[in-house]
C-alpha cells in the first residue's frame, strides 16, 4: 500500500530533478486518493520555502479548502526539514511517510523528531523506509551528477 503512494512521490521527485532542483517529490493523500502533489522549486522560483512537502501541503489544503489537513496523510521521498515538519504540525495531517532519512537536515527522526514531539498540541504518525534505496538514489544521481558538471581548474583557461 505505502509503496504505491510512495512511487507517485517519486515521481514528483522526477520531475524536480528534470528543472535542476533537489530531487524530492511529495504527494498528500486523503480517503486513499491523491489530493495534491509537489516537488522542490527553490531554485526555479528563488523562494527558500518551495520544498516538495511545502508545496503539496499548500495545493492540498486548496483542494479540501481548509488549513486543517486532518484524515491526511504525506509521502516524502526524503525525511522532512525542520520547516516542513513545522508545516504538518501546524497543517494538522495525521502521517509522514518518507523513503529515506536526511542525516543532515530531518526533522522527523534524524537531527530531531520534531512532529512526535509531545511538547506540541498536535503529533503525527512516522513511518520510514519506504521505497528508501530508490529515493535515495534519485538523490545519489543528482549530486553526482552536479559534481561531475563542475569545471575543474584544469578546464579554466587563465590565460587570455
Amino acid at each position: 500500500m505505502y509503496e504505491k503512494f510512495m512511487r507517485e512521490a517519486l515521481k514528483e521527485a522526477q520531475k524536480a530533478y528534470d528543472l535542476d532542483e533537489v530531487p524530492i517529490g511529495a504527494v498528500i493523500v486523503k480517503d486513499g486518493q491523491i489530493i495534491a502533489r509537489g516537488h522542490n522549486l527553490r531554485e526555479r522560483e528563488q523562494n527558500p520555502i518551495l520544498h516538495a512537502e511545502m508545496v503539496a501541503i499548500y495545493r492540498a489544503a486548496q483542494k479540501v479548502k481548509s488549513w486543517r489537513l486532518t484524515g491526511c496523510e504525506i509521502y516524502v521521498t526524503i525525511e522532512p526539514c525542520p520547516m516542513c515538519a513545522g508545516a504538518l504540525i501546524q497543517g494538522r495531517l495525521d502521517r509522514v511517510i518518507f523513503g529515506a532519512r536526511d542525516p543532515k537536515a530531518g526533522c522527523t527522526g534524524s537531527l530531531y523528531n520534531l512532529v512526535q514531539d509531545n511538547r506540541f498540541n498536535h503529533r503525527l504518525e512516522v513511518i520510514e523506509g519506504i521505497l528508501e534505496e530508490d529515493c535515495r538514489q534519485i538523490i545519489k544521481d543528482f549530486f553526482r551528477r552536479k559534481r561531475q558538471k563542475k569545471p575543474s581548474l584544469i578546464d579554466i583557461n587563465l590565460e587570455k
